[in-house]
């Protein structure tokens, strides 16, 4: 039988702690001020890092992910922070996203197969209003040897150009491959191999 995702991620949510820290994602951190005011969502955002952060920037975050216990911690964290978050316990494989309804959508550590991935992109590019932009961050190929986090097959990893044949309609300011040290909770530790992009939906 097939695992089930979302009892999965349920599993390593319901974990004391937080999974992957209480703290943003250093990529979202850099480009954050570039993030035009308005509705902001993120994509699989687990325990809510990284929408908690941007909720006290001052945005509407939509938050979207398999785990129903994922997102019961990120709105108890919200509720700490004096923040509100919308939650929403979807598959983005299916989810139907809002067209034209954020400034910014954000994707940090979300791994899809290819052609599950390159439509949601897609569906991406559309969700943006003009002047949104899109935030990445990913694990890229190699990094399934360093076993210092992300997905262990090579098949849910991206490159910096195929994300760029992927986002057609936005303007790709940002499409890099780094390795960094990265220091996120228990899962992610150490050297990574990874893709940053940051990209824009065009103004009229």
């Amino acid at each position: 039988m097939k695992p089930d995702p979302a009892e999965f991620w349920n599993t390593r949510y319901a974990a004391p702690g937080f999974a992957y820290g209480e703290a943003p994602n250093d990529f979202l951190v850099e480009v954050a001020d570039r993030i035009p005011a308005g509705p902001v969502l993120c994509l699989a955002e687990g325990e809510g890092r990284n929408a908690v952060f941007l909720a006290k920037r001052g945005h509407a975050v939509t938050a979207v992910d398999l785990s129903s216990v994922g997102l019961g911690k990120a709105k108890a964290s919200a509720e700490r922070a004096g923040v509100a978050l919308t939650t929403v316990v979807a598959n983005l494989a299916s989810w139907p996203m809002p067209e034209r309804a954020f400034a910014g959508v954000i994707s940090i550590w979300a791994h899809l197969p290819t052609p599950e991935r390159a439509a949601l992109h897609a569906r991406v590019a559309r969700a943006l209003v003009p002047g949104g932009v899109f935030v990445l961050e990913a694990y890229r190929p190699g990094q399934e040897q360093r076993g210092t986090g992300g997905p262990p097959n090579v098949e849910l990893l991206m490159r910096a150009q195929e994300l760029r044949e992927e986002l057609t309609g936005l303007e790709v300011v940002i499409a890099r491959e780094v390795t960094r040290a990265i220091h996120e909770g228990q899962y992610h530790q150490g050297d990574s191999d990874v893709v940053q992009v940051l990209a824009r939906r065009a103004a009229p």
